[in-house]
């Protein structure tokens, strides 16, 4: 199996990384085959009882800020469909994304919610040094993907481009507006 990019950051860091099917994520931690696992969020987390097996909760992730559903989709046969229903197939799989993150928006701080003051879970963000490393093995990791095949370096060129231009407006807006948000 190859190692993704997420295992790849985190042997660079010292770490041994497992690919574990979901339902081993309970038992692995408390055997002590695993140390720390990572999971989708504090509402399935919650719903799998990893609380009764790790005490601790660190964040930010660093590898994701949210899940992102995907459909995979024959090429040959999603072009042979008419243009409205290559519509229709495109707009579902945008709704279903959507109501996904909204699910787990409004899902995620009741679940997390219930971890901290009923279970005792206790909470702790990771140190801004080991994000920044974190951050910097990444990019690393990223760029060397990019070097090896024409594919990769066509996505990541676009990809760095964006995330460049993003910067100042996501800490100008999404940022700052829940900065304000938090305030009261």
């Amino acid at each position: 199996m190859k190692e993704s990019y997420e295992s790849s950051i985190l042997k660079r860091a010292g770490c041994a990384s497992v690919n574990l099917p979901g339902g081993e994520l309970f038992v692995s931690p408390q055997s002590g085959t695993i140390d720390a696992t990572e999971w989708v969020g504090p509402y399935n987390d919650l719903a799998f009882g990893l609380h009764k097996a790790a005490r601790y909760y660190y964040y930010p992730g660093f590898h994701e800020p949210g899940s992102t559903l995907e459909a995979i989709i024959n090429r040959t046969a999603f072009e042979a469909l008419p243009a409205d229903l290559r519509a229709i197939v495109l707009n579902a799989c945008k709704v279903v994304n959507q109501g996904m993150l909204a699910d787990y928006t409004a899902h995620n701080p009741v679940a997390l919610k219930v971890l901290l003051d009923k279970h005792g879970v206790d909470m702790r963000p990771y140190p801004d040094d080991v994000i920044a490393e974190l951050h910097r093995l990444a990019e690393e990791v990223v760029s060397e993907i990019a070097e090896k095949d024409a594919f990769s370096r066509k996505v990541y060129a676009p990809y760095r481009k964006f995330f460049q231009q993003s910067k100042q407006w996501s800490n100008i807006s999404e940022l700052a507006y829940l900065r304000a948000r938090n305030l009261g």
